[in-house]
This record gives structure tokens, sequence and C-alpha cells, in this order.
């Protein structure tokens, strides 16, 4: 194990934020070969289209076992994917370091008691190593990566009870200079170690960024109209910009919407104002998309569990016609800012909900209309792995404030080779897309 010792913040110099800089960073025009650009509503690779079905596998670091990387990335490539998205971040606790050494879990930053200001640094063979393993062996299977720098439900309230402390609210972690500088600190870490890697698709500014966690609430500062998570978007995609001026980047949200006049529904006799429209959650897709350094929309689609008040027998919602009109939602906004588009991820529990409603949605999202060639591309949440080897393919893995079974776990949205029916949705969009690739 090495660990170095990196002082977050010591004072409000120690780390500029860039929103104090007078020119924004621009992209290079002309990158190197092997490294994915954009044109108009098109990815490119050298020059060529560069359309995709990608795989997301935040698991993949968490293995302590190099074949059984190689042997998920060797199964990826075999299915047509082309881009793998995974977590670029596992912070811990100080007080977990013990306990993460005794079961080998992979971790990258701890929390010490030294500073609240201070994290550890693990870039050994149980940190960052493993990361660089993952990178290495997705370049060998010809995958590009997209990496996250933190989570929203977790790493992100690591910080915020790291620096601001106890009763602080989640959204903080999005206006404290403090928490920025350390998130940069770690994103600068992250990204110079990697600037240089063509197997590197793009930069992730947050997964799923909110106003609110899973474990603290939305303060005052961060509502409908705010713009706080549109200004740290653009300062924090400036500030990658300024470190690497060839690699992408994306924000990495769910792409809720702040609309003017925001869609709403019944429920319990009441009409409700819907959350993925209204601008609570904090995000504002069609504006955020905008920004000079977000190179492309992401966004995310799980109606299943964003709507289980509406999703019963008897309701005339369908989590078919609701995800179509959300990804037309999304095409079209995307097509306004003229840059391209994931549907970042999807997902729905039960086999035979994914067998009836993934064709549909795969369809709509890699559909080009109107003549324009646009080939949107899809990322399904989440990979799963057959034929593991650690403990039999049944050693639990920390993910978050839990163990999760399986070292390919199956949250109810994940699908595996074994279930054809599904698996083949997949592979089937995979040739379509291969096929409109250069």
């Amino acid at each position: 194990m090495q660990l170095s010792a990196l002082a977050c913040l010591l004072s409000l110099y120690a780390l500029p934020l860039l929103c104090e800089a007078t020119t924004v960073p621009q992209k290079n025009s002309k990158v190197p070969p092997g490294f994915v650009t954009t044109k108009g509503k098109e990815f490119e690779l050298d020059g060529k289209p560069f359309a995709f079905v990608g795989a997301n596998s935040y698991w993949l670091p968490l293995l302590t076992s190099q074949s059984d990387v190689d042997a998920t990335l060797e199964s990826m490539k075999q299915a047509g994917v082309k881009v793998l998205r995974t977590w670029g971040f596992n912070a811990i606790n100080e007080t977990e370091l013990q306990g993460a050494l005794e079961t080998n879990l992979t971790y990258y930053q701890a929390c010490t008691p030294i500073s609240s200001f201070q994290w550890l640094l693990n870039d050994g063979p149980q940190g960052l190593q493993r990361l660089d393993n993952v990178i290495a062996s997705a370049s060998k299977h010809d995958i590009k990566v997209i990496v996250a720098f933190t989570n929203n439900w977790y790493g992100s309230d690591l910080y915020v009870n790291w620096i601001a402390g106890a009763g602080q609210p989640h959204d903080v972690f999005f206006t404290d200079s403090r928490i920025i500088a350390s998130y940069q600190s770690y994103v600068k870490t992250i990204v110079e170690r990697y600037k240089n890697s063509s197997a590197i698709f793009a930069w992730e500014l947050m997964n799923e960024a909110r106003c609110v966690s899973d474990t603290l609430p939305a303060g005052p500062a961060c509502v409908p109209g705010s713009n706080t998570l549109k200004t740290w978007y653009e300062e924090q995609s400036n500030f990658v910009r300024s470190l690497d001026a060839n690699h992408l980047i994306t924000t990495g949200g769910e792409g809720q919407f702040f609309w003017e006049h925001p869609l709403q529904y019944w429920f319990n006799h009441t009409l409700v104002s819907d959350y993925n429209y209204n601008g609570q959650a904090g995000e504002d897709f069609d504006h955020d998309t905008l920004l000079s350094n977000i190179d492309f929309g992401s966004y995310h689609m799980y109606p299943q569990s964003w709507y289980p008040e509406l999703d019963h027998p008897g309701s005339n919602f369908t989590i078919e016609s609701w995800g179509l009109e959300w990804i037309d939602q999304h095409i079209h906004a995307a097509n306004k800012a003229n840059k391209p588009l994931i549907l970042e991820e999807f997902g729905v529990s039960g086999l035979q909900n994914k067998t009836t409603i993934y064709p549909s949605w795969v369809q709509r999202a890699l559909d080009t209309k109107h003549a324009t060639i646009v080939h949107r591309s899809i990322m399904p949440w989440q990979w799963g792995q057959l034929g593991l080897t650690e403990d039999g393919g049944n050693r639990p893995i920390k993910y978050s404030d839990a163990i999760v079974d399986g070292a390919s776990p199956n949250d109810g949205n994940t699908f595996y080779p074994n279930q054809t029916q599904v698996w083949d949705i997949f592979t089937r969009a995979a040739k379509i897309q291969n096929a409109r690739s250069g």
C-alpha cells in the first residue's frame, strides 16, 4: 500500500477556482489520434462517425482478480460494446481503513483525522493501480472508458461531512469553496494520470448530481431557478478543460428539466408538479447542455422507480410510454444544442419488463429522424458478467454503505448473457451502431 497525503485546502489560494479566470479554456480543435471528438450532433473517432452501444460496470475496479477484469472486457468486446462507463472514485472514512485493508477493498481516498481539509490518496496496488488495470485492459480490448469523478449518492456527502461538518445540507458540495478545492484536487489527480490516454472517452463531473442526496437534504440555496448545479457544471467543466484540452467532458446528470410550465400528474386526488420537470432536482438539461465545455448531453431513465405511486394496475401510466417521451424530450434538447446525446443509464426490474420494454426504448433512442444523421448512443444499466472466479463469483463488495453480494452484483436492473432475449436486444443494437461507425 502506498499512501500520500494531499492537503485539500490550506487557504483559498491553494487551488484557485476557475470561476475567477478571465478566459474560458477551449478544447483543442485537433486532438491526437485515437481520441474521440464531436462534430455537431455526432461523435467521431479519427475523423469518422463513432456510434456505439456501451456498458455500465461500476464494480470492475473493485475486483481483485485481473483475470476477471480481462474476462469481463473480453465479453464486452464480443458483445460489440465500444464504451465502458465506470467509477473513478471510491472514498472511505479513516475509521474504515483497517477493514478495507483486511478485506482487500479497492479505495482511492481515505479521510484523515489530522485535518478536516485533508485526505490520503491511495495510488498503490489496492488503489488507483486497479483503475489503471481496468483502463489498460479496456484499451487492449479496443473499448473507450467514461470515468466519473464522484457520485451524488454517497461520494459527495463524504466531502460534505469531512469539510463542512455535520448538519450541513447536501448542496454545499456545489458551493463551499473548501469542498470545491478538495474535489478539484482529486479531479486533477485523475485527469493528469490519464490525460494522455486515448482509452479515455470522456470525463464525467459527477454521477447524477441533485440538490438532495439519499443521506442529506437540500438547502435553501439549491432551489428551482437558483442555477446552483449549472454554475457548478460550468466551473468544473472549465477546470477540467484547463487540465485537459483533448478529452470530452459531460455532466453525468440524470437529465431533469426546469420548464416554465412543468408537467403535472394526478396522484391521490391531487395535481402534482413533476419533479423531473420543475427544477426541484437542480438540473436544467436544456441549458446545462449548452455550456461551452460540456461536449455532449447525458441522461438517465428509471421511471419504474421514479414513479412507484403511478406504476400500478389500473393506472393509465406505463413505464414504456413514459420512457419514450423522456427519450424524445432529450433528443429535442440535444438537437437544439447541436451536441451528441447518450442515454447513459436506463433500467427496469423484472425479466419480463426488460423483454417487453427495452426493444421500443432502444429503437427510439437509436432512430434517425427527418433525414438527419444522428447516431445516438445507449448504455444500459448494468452489465452482468458470468463465470467470475473470486470466491466462485460471490465475493461480497462494499459499495456505498452497504455490502453487495456477488463480484458482478445484480441490483435488479442487471442483465446477463444467459438471459437470451434481453441480451439479444443489446447485441443487435451494437451491430447496428457498429455498422454506422467508420
